[in-house]
């Protein structure tokens, strides 16, 4: 079932954000942490999808788009970035730079090998 945002100001910039996208999302679910640029304090986030240039979190705080903010991800660390837009609980941020999301999904810590 598709969700679809009640302000028509954030379902427009949504919107015109899906048409420029050019790098295939990954979906997931994962946690991140999440910080405004500037502020220090830090919320816990869920991310939906990622790409190498950008990423959707549920937010439960309006922010405005263009906001200089700063995750964590498990697996690439710290990401900048600005809101792109939003939508209710919703959030789409554009890095500064492009990542490797596959970097996210691989396991943490050391393995052991099978003898």
């Amino acid at each position: 079932m598709e969700q679809v945002p009640t302000d028509p100001i954030d379902a427009e910039s949504q919107d015109q954000a899906t048409a420029q996208r050019s790098d295939p999302r990954d979906s997931l679910f994962l946690t991140a942490k999440f910080r405004v640029q500037g502020e220090s304090a830090v919320e816990q986030v869920r991310v939906r999808n990622l790409s190498a240039g950008g990423l959707m979190i549920e937010l439960d705080d309006p922010i405005d788009p263009d906001t200089p903010v700063e995750l964590e991800v498990r697996g690439i660390g710290r990401i900048s970035g600005k809101i792109a837009w939003r939508a209710v609980g919703r959030a789409g941020v554009a890095f500064d730079k492009p990542v490797d999301p596959k970097k996210a999904r691989k396991p943490i810590g050391k393995t052991a090998k099978p003898s």
